[in-house]
């Protein structure tokens, strides 16, 4: 397989903090969506900053990553994972665990051999050659996507060579386990801790999604209705006239579901970004004169 070298990836460099990592991830993903993008590989891309992002926003994946480059891989070069695992080659992987090789479609679906072979351990999980293990309980982290979580869909894990559809219950919370029994080491059973999954235009907070809808400045003072993505599909949305930037408008019921518990579903936040484009015509410059003359300035 080949080395990937996920800071080329997005764009940043190696120093980039985490915020920059965000911004190039978010910048790229909705360039590369396969929804909006016409270019023949975007999809391609679209995996690729995906699986980059994946590495780099949890600091002790990318605190591991970071040391393997270190040894000098550059991209395109061969690389091997070391016979016994990383252990024994002087990497710090003992807890980090990643998404098992999640293909439950989004952002960051479908990774890459590169970065199964780096993250997708399960902790007190067999080595290839270490032998029977004992029963128990086994534990492992799955990443999966917003939209899993929303609908309560079905995701395909590589589990040891073994693959699995694991349904992902509607509402699950970052952090509750599903229980896979008999599916562990040695017969026991296997927790899988939830995580979600980074997406191109959402981010969560606790049920509730955070959304930011680019608006020109002539909408934003005049109103207008703005198709606005959910999870369950776009909608339309009132824009009332003399928003300022940062305004927050609200799509009860649009966030997660409410799960398993008496929690109500949440709501999408709407943050309206409010943008003047830069003149590209003489009119349009024109436009932009008389509107200072108007105002007064």
């Amino acid at each position: 397989m080949e080395f990937k070298d996920y800071y080329a990836i997005l764009g940043v460099e190696p120093s980039a903090g985490e915020a920059e990592i965000k911004s190039a991830y978010r910048r790229l993903a909705r360039k590369y969506h396969p929804d909006v993008s016409k270019e023949s590989d975007a999809e391609d891309k679209f995996k690729a900053v995906g699986e980059a992002y994946e590495a780099l926003r949890d600091p002790h994946k990318r605190a591991a990553y970071d040391q393997l480059r270190a040894r000098g891989y550059r991209p395109g070069q061969e690389f091997h994972p070391p016979p016994g695992g990383f252990d024994g080659a002087g990497y710090d992987f003992d807890e980090i665990f990643g998404d098992m090789g999640g293909r439950g479609g989004g952002a960051g679906g479908g990774f890459s051999d590169f970065f199964e072979s780096l993250f997708a351990r399960q902790r007190g999980g067999a080595r290839p050659g270490a032998g029977p293990q004992p029963r128990g309980d086994t534990r492992a982290r799955l990443a999966v996507p917003l939209e899993a979580v929303y609908r309560g869909d079905s995701v395909r894990i590589t589990l040891n060579g073994r693959q699995l559809d694991v349904r992902v219950p509607k509402g699950i919370r970052a952090g509750q386990a599903i229980r896979l029994a008999g599916q562990g080491n040695g017969g026991g059973n296997l927790l899988l801790e939830i995580e979600y999954q980074a997406h191109p235009q959402f981010e969560v907070d606790g049920r509730n999604i955070l959304y930011t809808l680019p608006l020109p400045v002539w909408q934003a003072a005049l109103g207008t209705t703005a198709s606005v993505p959910t999870l369950g599909g776009s909608v339309e949305l009132k824009i009332p006239a003399g928003s300022d930037a940062g305004r927050k408008l609200r799509l009860r019921g649009r966030g997660l579901p409410g799960g398993m518990s008496s929690e109500q579903a949440g709501d999408q936040i709407v943050e309206l970004e409010v943008q003047a484009p830069a003149p590209a015509t003489e009119a349009q410059r024109q436009a932009y004169r008389d509107l200072a003359g108007a105002f007064g300035d």
